[in-house]
């Protein structure tokens, strides 16, 4: 396990690590228009990749005992289960679609987990420049300075964020828009910027009140914002009310003032 004075070591490879796969994703990001021919998938995937490589090269080096999932490469050369060990969980580029449409809502997000536990999470938006970050028991920043949930209590002041996800059948559709015009009649209003990991940050600094996502990617797309959240004095849980759990591809997050009146409004909404 890890002793205490190495979470500072933690923290500080992993916002080296996010600050140099976010070079390339600036890079990239601003060339995207150019590229149009080359297909944007294989430009994304390209840029994905590289970022993974670069931040598990520069996390392994220093950290060679420790295990790492990440969105491009698990099924390669990384675990897939979640164990109790130090574990560094990526996700090089959340936010792909913005990244290839040139929306700025892009960042890499880096989490340490041990015992299972989220216990450090950087989360860096390269575009407009912003690094959150969190570690167990010493609170959430943005750029180095202190941030916190809102202390918003009611539903209809609220802001609102979540994702439409990807699949476009039907059944999915109709229960999607059925679920936000419930909620939308509960709160000021609604936003899908695209990013799951910079949405929980949304939570935590306090631009959004409330959060909730189903059927994300993985947890790569939530262990470093879940602790960014906690640390910034907001809650993270599951939106049926149960507790998170960082491998369900589930989650709901808000200030605690919120937290049982939106579990209400997502159980009204089903």
């Amino acid at each position: 396990m890890a002793q205490n004075g190495s979470v500072d070591e933690f923290l500080g490879a992993a916002v080296e690590a996010a600050k140099k796969a976010g070079e390339v994703i600036r890079k990239g990001f601003y060339l995207t228009k150019n590229v149009e021919h080359k297909g944007d998938v294989d430009l994304v995937t390209e840029t994905d990749k590289a970022c993974e490589d670069l931040i598990f090269n520069y996390l392994k080096q220093k950290f060679p005992s420790h295990k790492f999932i990440g969105e491009e490469t698990t099924a390669a050369n990384g675990v897939t289960e979640l164990t109790d060990e130090p574990t560094w969980i990526v996700d090089p580029l959340d936010g792909t679609t913005n990244f290839v449409h040139g929306f700025p809502f892009v960042c890499v997000s880096i989490g340490l987990t041990i015992g299972k536990a989220p216990t450090v999470g950087v989360v860096y938006n390269p575009i407009m420049d912003e690094l959150f970050t969190g570690v167990e028991g010493k609170g959430a920043f943005l750029n180095g300075k202190p941030i916190k949930v809102s202390s918003q209590t009611e539903l209809v002041k609220s802001l609102l964020s979540t994702e439409a996800g990807t699949k476009r059948d039907k059944p999915t559709l109709d229960a999607l828009s059925n679920r936000i015009s419930s909620l939308l009649a509960k709160v000021r209003s609604i936003r899908m910027t695209g990013s799951c990991a910079l949405n929980l940050c949304g939570v935590a600094c306090g631009r959004v009140d409330l959060f909730y996502e189903t059927g994300f990617g993985g947890p790569w797309d939530v262990a470093g914002g879940a602790i960014i959240v906690k640390e910034a004095g907001g809650v993270i849980f599951d939106p049926s009310g149960k507790d998170f759990d960082i491998t369900a591809q589930r989650v709901a997050a808000s200030n605690p003032l919120l937290k049982k009146v939106f579990i209400d409004a997502l159980k009204e909404s089903e």
